[in-house]
């Protein structure tokens, strides 16, 4: 049995379609799967990568910044801020983001600007299997 997986941005539909699992993050912290017969959930997400485990095995990942994941009858609704697919990310730009922000933390470590563009940049990085 597979869920009913859709995974939208403001800008688009990023995937719809099956899989057998979906692996996020929550705000409360931790990962969380979802199979079939997963009992109704809500919940918020952070910039985390969320992993579609599909029928055959095969692995789709995105990064996500923000937003909410709804399961409820087979069917996982992810809502995201902003939300990009492994094959999409720009490396290049993504590498630069962390490299500036990582700067701009070395001059005042608790800059929350700064530290929200580098974990941004680092879940584009692990998801593009750039890290």
């Amino acid at each position: 049995m597979t869920l009913a997986v859709h995974l939208v941005s403001p800008e688009a539909v990023l995937y719809e379609g099956e899989a057998s699992m979906v692996v996020a993050r929550t705000t409360s912290g931790g990962d969380i799967a979802f199979q079939t017969g997963h009992q109704p959930f809500l919940g918020g997400l952070g910039v985390w990568p969320v992993r579609l485990i599909l029928e055959g095995g095969d692995e789709v990942r995105f990064a996500v910044h923000g937003g909410f994941v709804e399961v409820s009858r087979d069917r996982v609704t992810v809502l995201s801020d902003v939300a990009e697919i492994a094959g999409k990310i720009d490396v290049e730009r993504a590498r630069t983001a962390k490299a500036a922000a990582e700067e701009a933390l070395r001059s005042d470590p608790d800059d929350a600007i700064a530290e929200a563009a580098l974990a941004r940049a680092t879940v584009r990085l692990e998801v593009a299997g750039a890290l």
